[in-house]
């Protein structure tokens, strides 16, 4: 701790390297996006760091037993997992200071972590390769070996989730790490390395954290011919700038990208079930969520009713900060995105939107100096507005009419993402119809983002590469190497 200019304590983050918590580096400021106070300090230093961790994933993937006993990695995820739970509740405390998640919402991101861990730690335990006799005389083994440093990219929005359900699996396939947060979440990832400090059998080395304020450490990771697999969550621009840059090494690159998810709702939808979920698909996080809810796509029979009971809703969700139990949505990250957010509202109505609920900047009162932002609805008919085709990151839906199951599909694929989609019906074959034609990596039947351990999860098009939990999570991790051998024939 150090004390602020008015005598308050403030909390000084740390990077989390070979073992060692590292401070130096020029101090920046870690704000409050509900106050604008500061809450503490970082070290800014993200080129030295990233190198730093680098060279000490790379020596523990060479020097300890890591990489080849698998009964130590199911061990050392299950060690992280009690770690995460013992300090569940001091972990949300700074989750939602420091990213201004509500309370509900915060505990939401930290209780799916340690279930995360134990799958993997259970995937740990039976990786393994297969033995096969392709002609007489012969035996071929094919070994499942992890492929060495891996690079975690994890974003702000939910810097916790997102960093373990890309770290567990790569440790569990017995790759060694380099964990890399940005600045607006410094305070957070330096409790998460404190957590993760205390699994007893961890080596120095397999796990390395920092954070940066500028794109310096990313791209020194993605450029490192000592890292031959980035796991990236962000936006589809920054896959598409890393995928080009770490194509001279051949890089193993797992992906997820933007999202635009479409919330389709039929006539015989259930409303009273469907409006309360739509309303949190668009306020959960603050709509700064690669699968918000931020396409609504409502049959004709059903669009005045669904149009006016969401507005209705959306003008009763409470913006508070997370401080306020009472709170339903607390603010975006920071005052740019508000402006940025707040730019693609009026850019959407210049176009032709038709303002239902205008929401946008709280200018007055007590939440006038944080980065609150009040929902939007806005009515649509142009599939092509940018509005539409573009991730927003916040919280702003749009609202279109369909006729009928094929136009529904079609507006639904007109777009280069496909990360997820919900579908809202009675009838179950239609449910399978349409879900079977999306061009979406995830769709939910009468729910939203509903995922599991156990389920893959990642996008179609330009939406991501591979895919994370499930068993398929290995494999952005993974080499195979065949050995063969010819023992030849019994002898007759």
């Amino acid at each position: 701790m150090i004390m602020t200019p008015d005598g308050a304590t403030s909390r000084k983050a740390f990077n989390w390297i070979n073992g060692s918590q590292c401070q130096e580096g020029q101090l920046q400021q870690s704000i409050d996006p509900a106050t604008y106070n500061v809450i503490g300090h970082y070290p800014d230093y993200g080129l030295e760091a990233a190198k730093f961790a680098v060279a000490a994933a790379s020596k523990a993937f060479r020097e300890t037993m890591w990489a080849h006993d698998h009964e130590l990695r199911a061990r050392v995820l299950d060690q992280l997992a009690c770690a995460f739970e013992r300090n569940r509740d001091r972990l949300l405390e700074i989750l939602s200071l420091e990213n201004g998640k509500v309370k509900a919402e915060a505990a939401f991101e930290l209780d799916m972590v340690a279930s995360k861990l134990r799958y993997s730690a259970a995937t740990a335990l039976v990786e393994g390769g297969r033995a096969l006799t392709p002609k007489p005389g012969s035996i071929s083994l094919i070994l499942r070996q992890p492929m060495g440093v891996a690079a975690v990219i994890a974003p702000w929005n939910s810097p916790v989730i997102l960093t373990i359900r890309s770290l567990a699996p790569a440790l569990a396939a017995g790759c060694t790490t380099v964990i890399k947060l940005p600045a607006q979440v410094a305070q957070t990832a330096s409790v998460m390395a404190e957590i993760m400090a205390e699994a007893e059998d961890l080596p120095n080395g397999v796990i390395n954290l920092f954070f940066e304020s500028g794109p310096e450490g990313s791209a020194y990771l993605v450029d490192s011919p000592e890292v031959p697999v980035v796991s990236f969550t962000g936006s589809t621009r920054t896959g598409r700038a890393i995928s080009s840059t770490g194509a001279k090494y051949l890089k193993r690159f797992g992906m997820e990208l933007g999202g635009k998810t479409p919330m389709i709702v039929f006539d015989d939808a259930d409303l009273d079930a469907a409006l309360p979920v739509l309303e949190k698909a668009l306020t959960v996080f603050s709509g700064q969520f690669c699968m918000t809810g931020s396409r609504l796509l409502v049959e004709n029979g059903k669009y005045e009713a669904v149009r006016d009971g969401l507005a209705e809703r959306l003008r009763n969700v409470k913006v508070g900060p997370a401080a306020d139990p009472s709170s339903d949505m607390g603010p975006l990250i920071d005052r740019a995105n508000v402006e940025r957010v707040d730019g693609v509202v009026e850019a959407a109505i210049a176009a032709g939107a038709k303002v239902v609920e205008r929401g946008g900047p709280i200018k007055e009162g007590l939440l006038a100096s944080g980065a609150f932002f009040r929902p939007a609805l806005l009515e649509v008919s142009d599939n092509s507005l940018p509005i539409i085709q573009e991730e927003t990151f916040g919280p702003v839906l749009t609202i279109q009419r369909f006729y009928d199951e094929a136009d529904a599909i079609r507006l639904a694929n007109d777009n280069e993402y496909g990360l997820a989609a919900s579908i809202w019906t009675r009838d179950v074959d239609r449910s399978l119809r349409v879900a079977q034609a999306l061009e979406v990596g995830s769709v939910w039947i009468n729910d939203w983002a509903k995922v599991y351990d156990g389920t893959e999860e990642g996008g179609f098009k330009q939406s991501g590469l591979g895919r994370l939990n499930g068993l398929a999570a290995l494999d952005d991790f993974i080499e195979h190497k065949h050995i063969a051998l010819n023992p030849g024939l019994k002898q007759r």
